[in-house]
This record gives C-alpha cells, sequence and structure tokens, in this order.
C-alpha cells in the first residue's frame, strides 16, 4: 500500500524535501561512520601485538560486529517504528561512543570483543533510523535519492575515516576519535526536529515477512562482491601485477560519487531498469578481474564496479519502501540490512576458503555467481504488486 500522499502519520506533520533537516540528518551519519572508520587501520595490529592476540583472534575480534549487527538488526527496525527514527538514531550514536571507551578499558581482548559488539548494535541502530528519517525527509517519492544520499555520507566516513586514523599514529587516539566523533554527531542530531507519530498497533511482529524475503536475498546476492573486493582484490592484483591500492581506491571512490551524483535515478526511471544496469556492469568489472589481468585494464575493472554497486541497493529499498506503510519502514530498512550483513558474513568465510583452494579467481567466480543470483530474484522483486497490509501491518502480524 503506497504511504507517501495518503499516510497520515507523515502526510500532514512531515515537511517533505531536501532541506536543513535531511542534510543534518546526512551530516551526522557522516561524523558517525568517521569516526567508526578511524579505528580500522590499526585495529587488527593492537589485538595481535599490543594486546599479544593470535591470528585467529584477530578474526573472531572483526567478526564479532557481524554477528551483533545481524541480530541488531532485528531490534533496531521495531525500535524505530514504535519509539521514532530518532531514537534509533541517537541509539546508535551512544551505542558507537560506548564502543571508542570500550578500547580504553583495562580489558584486554574482551576489550576489543566488548567494542566490536557494541559498535555492531550502534550501527544497526543508526543506519536504521538514519535510512527511515532520510526517506520521510525528503518524502518517499525521493527514497532512492535519500538512500543515496545516506549511502553516500557512510562511504565518506568510511572513506577519510582510516585516513585520520592512520594520520593520529595510535590506536587509543583513534578511538578517542570515535567517542568524539559520535558525541559531536549526537549533539549536532540532538536539536534536529523528528515529527514521526509512531503507530499505536499492538499486535505482534513477524521476524521476516514473506513479501520481503525476495528484496532481502536481491540485495543480499549482490553484497557477496563486498568482501571479495575488501579481502582478495589487492592480493589478486599483487599476484597479477596490477596497481592494488589504485584500484581499490577507484572502487571505493566511484561508489561514492556515484550515489551522490545519479542516487536519484531509481527515482526518476524505472527501478528496474537501474537495477539490472547495475547489475550488469558489475558482472562486466567481475569477469574481468577474473579473466583478464593487466594493471589497466583492472583499475578499468574495479571502476565498472564500483559504477555498478552504487545502484541495487537504493533500487531495491526505493521500490519496497514505496510500497511500505511509514510505521514499518524502520523494520524494512532492518530486515533488508540483516539480508547483507548474513550473506557478507558467509560469502566472507566462503571466498575465503575457496580462494586458499583454488586461488583468487575463484573468489571473483564467486562473486559473478552472486549476480547471477540477484539477476533471478530481482524479477521477483520488482513485478510483485505492492503488498496491501489491510489495517493490520503484514510486518506486525503474528
Amino acid at each position: 500500500m503506497q504511504a507517501a500522499p495518503t499516510d497520515p502519520e507523515v502526510s500532514q506533520s512531515e515537511p517533505s524535501g531536501l532541506g536543513i533537516q535531511f542534510w543534518s540528518l546526512i551530516v551526522a551519519t557522516f561524523l558517525a561512520f568517521l569516526g567508526i572508520g578511524t579505528v580500522l587501520p590499526g585495529m587488527a595490529l593492537h589485538v595481535r601485538h599490543d594486546l599479544g592476540g593470535s591470528d585467529r583472534t584477530v578474526g573472531f575480534v572483526i567478526g564479532t560486529f557481524s554477528v551483533i549487527a545481524l541480530g541488531s538488526r532485528f531490534i533496531s527496525g521495531p525500535l524505530a517504528d514504535r519509539k521514532g527514527r530518532k531514537i534509533a538514531f541517537l541509539t546508535g550514536l551512544v551505542a558507537c561512543g560506548c564502543a571508542g571507551l570500550a578500547y580504553f578499558l583495562p580489558l584486554g581482548i574482551f576489550g576489543m570483543y566488548l567494542g566490536r559488539g557494541m559498535r555492531g548494535f550502534g550501527e544497526a541502530c543508526l543506519y536504521t533510523g538514519a535510512a527511515a528519517w532520510a526517506v520521510e525527509s525528503a518524502g518517499v517519492e525521493r527514497s532512492g535519492r535519500a538512500l543515496g544520499f545516506v549511502s553516500t555520507g557512510i562511504w565518506g566516513g568510511f572513506s577519510a575515516g582510516p585516513v585520520i586514523g592512520q594520520w593520529l599514529g595510535t590506536f587509543e587516539r583513534a578511538a578517542a576519535l570515535q567517542v568524539i566523533a559520535a558525541i559531536a554527531a549526537f549533539a549536532f542530531l540532538w536539536r534536529v526536529p523528528e515529527h514521526y507519530v509512531p503507530h499505536p498497533w499492538p499486535g505482534k511482529r513477524m521476524w521476516i515477512p514473506g513479501h520481503l524475503i525476495p528484496s532481502g536475498l536481491a540485495v543480499g546476492f549482490v553484497n557477496i562482491h563486498y568482501p571479495v573486493m575488501t579481502g582478495f582484490l589487492i592480493l589478486h592484483m599483487a599476484r597479477t601485477g596490477g596497481p592494488g591500492p589504485l584500484a581499490f581506491s577507484a572502487w571505493a571512490v566511484m561508489v561514492l560519487v556515484t550515489r551522490f551524483f545519479l542516487g536519484g535515478l531509481p527515482d526518476r526511471l524505472p527501478a528496474s531498469l537501474t537495477y539490472y544496469v547495475g547489475l550488469a556492469s558489475m558482472a562486466a568489472g567481475l569477469a574481468i578481474l577474473a579473466f583478464i589481468p593487466g594493471p589497466t585494464v583492472s583499475v578499468a575493472a574495479t571502476i565498472l564496479i564500483g559504477f555498478g554497486f552504487a545502484f541495487p541497493w537504493s533500487s531495491v529499498a526505493a521500490t519496497v519502501l514505496k510500497r511500505t506503510d511509514s510505521h514499518q519502514r524502520g523494520s524494512t530498512v532492518g530486515v533488508l540490512s540483516a539480508f547483507v550483513d548474513m550473506f557478507v558474513g558467509s560469502g566472507s568465510f566462503t571466498a575465503g576458503m575457496l580462494a586458499d583452494r583454488f586461488g583468487y579467481n575463484a573468489a571473483f567466480m564467486l562473486a559473478l555467481a552472486g549476480i547471477g543470483g540477484a539477476a533471478i530474484v530481482g524479477f521477483k522483486v520488482f513485478q510483485s504488486p505492492p503488498v496491501n497490509t489491510g489495517s493490520a501491518p503484514a510486518g506486525l502480524r503474528g
């Protein structure tokens, strides 16, 4: 059921447009992920050398985030729907600030687990709150553009954060900046007004509504490529003689630039078109990386992948959110994000085994297979009629 023009919770009280409120959300998102990104470069070295952990411990510490984030998606969505987008966002910022503080506690390795777990919960809450709030602030008809700008804030923070973390020189200083950034974002967001009115429906909530499964699978399959690119691109190009750091930067910058300037295309063009154009671009780039070695060609391939990756999430999420009542949008974002977490985690494990046994090309073939899976389930996403939730929201029935 379309909620944009008729939903009384939004139409009478929520100002729509890319105004001060909207850009305040993007700035707060950027600050939060800037802080999160500062600790990433030094975390493995800190665990391995300063705390005396093993390589296995490094993997477990880093993996703790994905496990906690996955479970937290099913908490952050209901929180945003029942208590408000702002509450969810602020809760996430508090948790991310506490994650930075946990790294200072004299708890050794356990402090790292605690920090990563708090970050997983915090990131789940702040992204769910930011995405749902931004869509409603911009107007649901601009969902694709709003989500594109939210992603720009995230990728901008993740791009600048590691650079600043390296410049700071120590893990402790980077952790302190994570705390400061979370406090700054909290203070910045505190005065931003929210007009969302929670729905009073008291019924039980379905953890994963059936109509969201195709959409979740679509964005999940697309994101199998993410651990492949972050974990094996530089190693693969070192073996083939390509400029790994340059190629990785080209991929990340292309995602950032495309989502900023072209993030609104799923609102102006058929979302199915932008979705499949994105998949085609990603498939071409992954195939080139897997089968056509060479420095220039490889960089061009990562640019194709980055360009394509900018579209599937916003195409699917915008389509689903336009069919969803406002009091379900937080839960919807949470469910879709949970699928991403699940596929990124399982994809990382699978890609590692394949690369170890068959070489790095096999990891890129796994990512390519994920694009094929996304292409198949995508037909269901864009051909499905809008969900008629009736008086009892589908996502809340039990």
